[in-house]
């Protein structure tokens, strides 16, 4: 099944910049192949369900390797199986509700 999720993820214990763990995670992403997009307070990763939680897995994994002695996440899911969505489709299904607003 597909899914799009929005993941943030937050080490405690460690300095105040986040961006090496953040880094680390879109590396992560990168490396499994997943389509994702970065945005000021979290990441938007679309593909197979299993995926998607093996790498929100690895990336708690990798934080924790990177000395974070704690994580706290939010995930939120979204399935859709009547049609095929994907993270563009979504932002470019509101930027023409947008355009049509400003006619």
């Amino acid at each position: 099944m597909k899914v799009i999720v929005d993941f943030c993820v937050i080490p405690l214990g460690v300095e105040l910049s986040l961006s090496p763990y953040i880094a680390e995670c879109q590396r992560i992403l990168g490396e499994l192949g997943l389509e994702h997009q970065l945005h000021a307070y979290g990441t938007n990763i679309e593909g197979e369900w299993e995926t998607v939680m093996d790498a929100v897995k690895r990336c708690h994994q990798r934080i924790h390797e990177m000395g974070a002695p704690r994580i706290s996440s939010t995930l939120k899911l979204g399935t859709r199986i009547d049609r095929d969505e994907s993270i563009a489709s979504k932002v470019a299904s509101v930027e023409q509700q947008l355009a049509r607003s400003a006619e």
